[in-house]
């Protein structure tokens, strides 16, 4: 007999963020792996559930060394809940070790779906959320930091990373010298919490505004970079455009992949489309 393990959502700050299916396995569980034993046992309080299952730590430090006590209680038939602090297990937090040898053991892997800080601030920054991609923590010492930062100058998507508040200032220094003062970006502090924060603006704004010292849990929202137009004619923009519906795309987006592959304005894609018709 096989158990399950089960990757809980906890909540970023607010408890009445999570539903009644994470209080039903906090309670039901056999073995609750936990980031933090107190906060289990804050978090159980605030949502008035009370859960007999062990409970062991699972943190960054100890990690490795539990899984085998675990893959044994899985092994055994017990349903094993994995919680971290706030969010999803796995991201930029402890899981993927567990996951992957669950896995690889042939145990059950499902979750109960619940807060993320990364989605989260993709959704209240104000930046372009239908392309992105997570970077989690940036390095802590200066060089490595701007050595990855200037991979990223040229990355089209929306880029979101975890920083650490007394890091937040030199980290937007460098995204402002490797991305451009100019680039849009939005702190996002204390997310669902009583003193939740969304700065937005050039980077080289939230540079010298962080520089003054910024407390509290932080994701940091930075929009991608924009290419240098393409020189195209009308005519070869409306070739373009039908090249992309003759693969199958709508006119829509047809129009849209064009605009992401020149540069240009949707309207002068559009207006291009436009006077092919007519002639």
């Amino acid at each position: 007999m096989t158990g399950r393990l089960v990757l809980g959502g906890a909540p970023l700050g607010q408890p009445g963020d999570v539903g009644p299916r994470l209080r039903e396995v906090i309670a039901s569980a056999d073995v609750l792996a936990v980031e933090d034993t107190r906060r289990l046992h804050r978090l159980a309080a605030d949502l008035g559930v009370t859960f007999g299952g062990r409970v062991v730590t699972f943190h960054e430090s100890v990690e490795r060394s539990r899984l085998p006590g675990l893959l044994s209680a899985l092994a055994d038939g017990a349903t094993v809940l994995l919680l971290t602090d706030a969010g999803m297990p796995s991201v930029s937090d402890p899981g993927y070790t567990l996951v992957r040898a669950a896995i690889d053991a042939g145990v059950p892997v499902t979750s109960v779906p619940g807060p993320s800080a990364v989605t989260t601030a993709l959704a209240v920054s104000g930046l372009p959320v239908d392309r992105f991609c997570f970077e989690g923590f940036l390095p802590r010492k200066g060089g490595e930091r701007r050595s990855l930062l200037a991979g990223l100058a040229d990355e089209r998507r929306t880029m979101v990373f975890f920083e650490s508040p007394h890091r937040l200032a030199d980290a937007l220094t460098d995204l402002a010298t490797a991305f451009g003062e100019s680039r849009e970006a939005a702190v996002c502090r204390e997310l669902t919490k009583t003193y939740e924060e969304v700065r937005r603006g050039p980077l080289a704004e939230l540079a010298a505004w962080a520089a003054d010292g910024v407390r509290g849990e932080i994701t940091l929202v930075v929009a991608g970079a924009i290419p240098a137009p393409v020189e195209m004619d009308a005519a070869a923009l409306a070739a373009a455009v039908a090249e992309e519906e003759a693969a199958g795309a709508t006119r829509k987006d047809a129009i849209r992949a064009v605009v992401v592959r020149t540069g240009l304005p949707k309207r002068t894609v559009y207006d291009a489309v436009l006077a092919a018709k007519g002639t």
